[in-house]
């Protein structure tokens, strides 16, 4: 059995496992959760494979000899998106752009993929004891961690998001959710804020001690969690080989994989996919005007110092602390550079590779940034040919681009037109919309079909969205547990 590590060390007398990373995500010596060792995978026995059998042989790869959980159960859930036979359909952009559709579940947004089946995971490891989950999100975990977990017995989930910081549409997904399990809590502040306050109350002791006594465990569902990483490795691997099914490419051609990112969970799905043996030529990040992950891969130097988070048109990329990264420092430099350069950025705010290991970097991302005018351009540009991108898919067509490459690039289209729909009608009119007129707007314009989960949600009460202080959310969240 493959057992977990932790990428700033330590010693543990106990293995860990996958039911113990998805329970208790919370590494004993700060840092993540992360595998060992990464398998080789044989490209030409997987590609014949359904989705859901890939997902098996990739778990069979990834976790061997573990029968602690039962895969086939958790994937039902995808029973639950428009096609359960290719839940990450592609889509073709023109020329050599193709954008694998991720946005197909029920929140309409690319952390379903993972999030649907982790929530059977999570409640088959949960049965006998209490789990409290807390989740941040700058607009799409936290409608879809509701989304997988709302009426689950045993399992409450708590949801931080940036008052005023998501979408219409992302906050009434959230704010319209009744389910007595779930408790949404807009705060002060922009998603670094929530994200802070996660890993606060995931480290404060107080707080955990009270959960105990009240026979609670504490819990994650953001991507510091790896039972979402594990996911997301498999839709990289379905998107290569749909191409190779379209017969864009033959197998073992090299391509592109082009990520809007924020939080580096989706790339680093991409990267271990890589590792393990797809054949990205380089995985290549498109930022916004928050280019942190721009400069950390062109220059070495990951400096937060002097920054202040700017809200733009694609907000669930407005970050500026992006967690995942600490996984890519583990697996190229190991437990002991990565503690050193994680500390360097706790105690500084800043931390410098030095020339190998930016080098090393290198060898997989590339990267570049968007502004909001190109975002805007971006989605005009495409909608001209009557395709609707959302902004953070806009990022990537723009720095696919960018790339001016002759190999396919395959665009991570992360939300559906839905969750965006003023910017887009914005891009494309100059005018300024509620997210329902500009919803109405682009049905008729475009013919789109719209899903129910979002018509629904403007007829749903909201529950209360004063925003709280960050200093308030302890109590709140223990009151609601009582």
């Amino acid at each position: 059995m493959q057992y977990f590590t932790q990428t700033r060390g330590g010693e543990t007398s106990q293995h860990i496992t996958l039911k113990d990373v998805i329970l208790n995500p919370k590494a004993f010596f700060g840092g993540l959760y992360t595998l060992q060792t990464l398998p080789k995978l044989n490209l030409k026995e997987l590609f014949p494979l359904s989705y859901e059998d890939l997902s098996q042989a990739i778990f069979n790869q990834l976790f061997p000899d573990d029968t602690s959980f039962d895969l086939a159960l958790a994937l039902k859930s995808y029973q639950t998106f428009d096609d359960p036979s290719n839940p990450a359909p592609l889509t073709h952009l023109g020329n050599n752009l193709y954008a694998q559709e991720l946005y197909h579940g029920p929140s309409r947004a690319f952390k379903d993929m993972a999030l649907q089946p982790l929530g059977r995971l999570f409640e088959q490891f949960a049965k006998n004891h209490k789990y409290l989950i807390l989740s941040a999100t700058s607009g799409d975990t936290g409608p879809a961690t509701l989304e997988s977990f709302k009426g689950l017995s045993n399992i409450f989930v708590v949801c931080l998001y940036p008052h005023k910081g998501t979408s219409d549409v992302q906050r009434l997904q959230m704010s319209t959710q009744d389910a007595s399990n779930l408790l949404v809590l807009p705060i002060k502040g922009n998603f670094d804020d929530a994200q802070y306050m996660l890993k606060t109350l995931l480290n404060d002791e107080d707080f955990i001690q009270q959960l105990k006594g009240k026979n609670i465990e504490l819990s994650a569902s953001n991507s510091v969690n790896f039972g979402r990483i594990a996911f997301q490795i498999i839709y990289h691997i379905w998107g290569y080989f749909e191409l190779v099914r379209k017969e864009s490419i033959q197998l073992g051609e090299t391509i592109y994989s082009v990520i809007p990112s924020g939080n580096f969970g989706n790339a680093l799905g991409a990267f271990y996919a890589k590792i393990m043996g797809v054949p990205f030529e380089k995985i290549v990040i498109a930022s916004n005007p928050n280019n942190i992950l721009t400069d950390w891969i062109n220059t070495g130097i990951y400096d937060i110092s002097h920054r202040h988070l700017l809200q733009t048109y694609s907000p669930a990329m407005d970050i500026l602390k992006s967690s995942n990264v600490e996984r890519v420092l583990y697996a190229l430099f190991g437990d002991k550079r990565t503690k050193e350069l994680m500390q360097e950025l706790d105690v500084n705010q800043c931390y410098k590779l030095t020339q190998t290991e930016l080098e090393q970097i290198q060898d997989y991302f590339q990267a570049y940034c968007c502004s909001d005018e190109e975002c805007l351009q971006s989605i005009k540009e495409v909608a001209q040919n009557h395709q609707i991108i959302d902004p953070h898919s806009a990022n990537a067509y723009q720095v696919a681009k960018l790339l001016n490459t002759q190999k396919i690039c395959l665009i991570c289209s992360t939300a559906e037109w839905s969750k965006f729909s003023p910017t887009i009608m914005y891009a494309l009119s100059g005018k300024k919309m509620s997210d329902l007129d500009a919803i109405l707007a682009l049905q008729n314009d475009f013919n789109l079909t719209l899903s129910p989960k979002i018509s629904e949600l403007f007829e749903k009460k909201e529950s209360n969205q004063e925003a709280l202080d960050c200093k308030d959310i302890k109590q709140t969240i223990l009151n609601f547990l009582n």
